[in-house]
């Protein structure tokens, strides 16, 4: 029996839709975001100085999208030399695999990475495990959509003071038609799975679905399918507006998702 399958991916919703096919879903792919550089990145302006002058004594890199759009706004407007030669100096930790192929480019060393599901629960446990002193150090942040102001309680808790750097934001799509499409089709036909992929994709799918009218028709009809989530982070966005998640995959990877995910709703079709 095939398994109807709802993905709000957007970076890579032609991968998603190929994969869903192959694990025997069949798929509607609504893209859902867009990321959208700051126009006067200011905020990256001012933390390449604050680097230079030896301000800052940690830099977390959440998303390699981020580091790469921080670097070049850095790039076309500050020495580059200067910043790269200070930024090499200070602890640099990154949230999960992303970054990693972003700053190797830069040639900018990794001292710390948080291991999987790769959550800011992680590096808080990271940072505990390896005894790492935050104590009056200055952590700069490079951030991705909305602040995360549990995780800056978690650090500033450990004795550190919290630099945000704002990169980019979440917007949707410059054609939004196909969300709201699938919301409807998610409110009149509940998929038998919906996979959400950010915390960031729930609050554009609930704002979408709020624009045309529907949001508390697609939270009622969110809890007829199972849902699928990337990870503890997506997960704890689900739950805070009641939609209750089934599952995480066993590595926070879009594969294993996809396959685990459509094999959990299999298997519940088929028993008796």
């Amino acid at each position: 029996m095939s398994v109807r399958v709802c993905s709000f991916e957007s970076r890579r919703c032609q991968e998603m839709a190929t994969l869903i096919a192959k694990f025997g879903g069949e798929p509607t792919v609504a893209p859902s975001m867009r990321e959208v550089p700051l126009e006067e990145n200011t905020h990256a302006i001012n933390f390449a100085e604050r680097i230079i002058q030896g301000e800052i004594n940690t830099v977390l890199f959440m998303t390699g999208v981020g580091a790469r759009t921080l670097f070049e706004a850095i790039q076309k407007q500050r020495d580059w030399k200067s910043f790269h030669q200070e930024l090499d100096r200070r602890v640099i930790i990154v949230r999960g695999p992303k970054p990693v192929p972003v700053l190797k480019e830069a040639k900018i060393h990794i001292d710390y990475r948080a291991p999987e599901p790769n959550t800011w629960r992680e590096i808080l446990e990271m940072l505990d495990n390896e005894s790492i002193s935050l104590q009056n150090q200055e952590i700069a942040v490079q951030e991705y959509g909305r602040p995360n102001l549990e995780f800056y309680s978690g650090l500033e808790q450990r004795g550190a003071k919290v630099y945000p750097v704002p990169v980019y934001l979440w917007d949707f799509p410059e054609d939004v038609e196909p969300l709201y499409e699938a919301v409807r089709l998610a409110v009149n036909n509940p998929f038998d799975l919906v996979m959400f992929t950010s915390a960031n994709q729930v609050d554009n799918v609930l704002e979408a679905a709020e624009t045309i009218g529907m949001r508390e028709n697609l939270l009622n009809a969110l809890k007829q399918s199972t849902i699928a989530s990337i990870g503890p982070t997506c997960s704890d966005r689900l739950r805070e507006f009641g939609i209750p998640v089934a599952m995480e995959p066993s590595h926070p990877k879009m594969a294993h998702l996809i396959r685990e995910a459509i094999e959990l709703v299999q298997n519940n079709q088929t028993e008796p």
